[in-house]
């Protein structure tokens, strides 16, 4: 049976800049994502997903009313986020916000949970980062108690009490808020997706993608030994599509590299050398350059990981308008057909 690849794009609604090359503001940024969502909706990709942050670089901390609005202007495309950030969130009003864009939406509503690489939200919510671990895992336990969509009884450490609640809006009978675990490479991450029957996306931003293979291999390890059904995997990765090769490189070293230095000063990293940068888009995990470089590369690493979903994070750094919209059309309507090719799936639309 021919498998299923899905495609998608993922922002963290990186502060945009006006191709003049002046700085947008938020407002401005997140009125271009939200174009950008029409724009990849008309392409036929399969999702777009907004990161939550709470920094300066970054213009979305609400994900969901981002999503809102996109639901009123989009037709087929999966809303959803990467991540939301449910360690420094509440299950309970998660839940309402997802059941009400799930309405907005026509259940085109998706929510990949994370722990958070970046641990701003907690001091901004009032949670201990000594807590980090546990309240990730009561409240996903929570988040898969709500999704049963009965009334609530619950007693936490974390969490609220709750005793038969139940939640508003409902969702219709027999219907449920798709859901997936970010991880960046943690094997209990992968075993605790396999304990509560969640999807895996591996965030995979450096180095070379071959190296998360014993993580794909541990999750079908561990669905045989818990007996759990085994989920199409997917990964994520950062990529610039233009049209010239070199073009593509120098907008890469400018803003994808900027970032990750940006985010370097917060978790110790060494500043990027070009050496370095070079080798990501060779060997590593950033797919840029032409479409078909971009494909070639897309298609080898999904099946050296055997993976069924592939997301774009575009716009890294913010970029020009130009050129975020250029890596949005090129995905959509030269290397995702080319990548299904490659992959023996033409005719999976």
């Amino acid at each position: 049976m021919t498998k299923k690849y899905e495609f998608g794009l993922n922002t963290f609604g990186d502060i945009g800049f006006h191709d003049d090359g002046t700085a947008m503001d938020g407002d401005e940024t997140l009125r271009q994502v939200v174009k950008e969502a029409v724009l990849a909706d008309k392409l036929g990709l399969d999702r777009i997903a907004l990161g939550e942050h709470h920094r300066s670089e970054f213009a979305i901390s609400s994900p969901e009313v981002v999503l809102g609005a996109m639901a009123a202007v989009t037709n087929h495309i999966k809303l959803g986020t990467a991540v939301t950030v449910l360690s420094s969130d509440d299950p309970v009003r998660l839940f309402e916000r997802f059941s009400t864009l799930h309405g907005l939406s026509h259940g085109r509503e998706e929510i990949m949970l994370g722990r958070g690489s970046f641990t701003e939200s907690f001091p901004l919510y009032g949670y201990s980062l000594e807590n980090y671990d546990e309240l990730f895992i009561e409240k996903i336990a929570m988040w898969q108690k709500l999704l049963e969509g009965k009334p609530m009884n619950w007693k936490g450490e974390f969490t609220q009490k709750l005793t038969d609640t139940t939640v508003y809006p409902k969702l219709p009978s027999g219907e449920t808020i798709p859901t997936s675990l970010a991880v960046g490479g943690s094997p209990e991450s992968i075993i605790r997706a396999v304990h509560y029957n969640i999807p895996v996306v591996i965030a995979i931003i450096g180095g070379e993608p071959v190296r998360f293979r014993p993580y794909v291999d541990l999750y079908h390890k561990a669905a045989a030994q818990l007996s759990m059904p085994e989920h199409p995997l997917g990964m994520h990765a950062h990529g610039i599509i233009l049209d010239d090769a070199d073009e593509a490189v120098e907008v890469g070293w400018k803003y994808i590299r900027a970032e990750m230095d940006r985010i370097g000063i917060d978790r110790g990293w060494a500043p990027m050398t070009r050496d370095r940068f070079e080798f990501e888009i060779d060997k590593g995990s950033y797919y840029v350059g032409t479409p078909e470089q971009v494909a070639q590369k897309i298609a080898h690493n999904m099946k050296a990981l055997d993976m069924s979903r592939f997301d774009l994070v575009y716009g890294t750094g913010g970029q020009l308008i130009h050129q975020r919209e250029a890596t949005i059309r090129n995905f959509g309507e030269k290397v995702v057909p080319r990548v299904k090719e490659l992959l023996g799936d033409d005719d999976n639309a």
